[in-house]
């Protein structure tokens, strides 16, 4: 008989870095996405900020910031989101680096 090779098991997950809880790391990427509204108007949201911090001062902070309206969406499947108004994808993204809330390799920007 000859050794076959395509019988060696090979687990695609092997190499995933999930930690004993079966949470992996890349479930710590910050999202930030736009979604259009009517004509030029658009929100920007932002998903996946750590727990442990206060939403509340990082909006007034975002809102301060941009001269931008802005509120926390609870929702049921990605917890808390801050939703703001206008294409803020950018300067969301350097605020998060500036404040050190995040590191750049951790964000994600989403959209045209």
């Amino acid at each position: 008989m000859s050794s076959i090779q395509n019988l060696q098991s090979f687990d695609p997950f092997a190499d995933s870095e999930a930690d004993e809880f079966g949470t992996s790391k890349t479930a710590n990427y910050i999202h930030i996405r736009i979604q259009q509204r009517t004509g030029r108007k658009s929100l920007t949201t932002v998903q996946g900020l750590p727990k442990q911090l206060n939403y509340d001062k990082v909006l007034k902070a975002l809102k301060q910031k941009f001269c931008c309206n802005g509120t926390i969406i609870e929702h049921e499947e990605l917890g808390k989101v801050i939703q703001l108004q206008g294409d803020q994808r950018k300067n969301c993204q350097e605020f998060l680096v500036e404040e050190g809330i995040c590191k750049l390799q951790n964000v994600k920007i989403h959209g045209f």
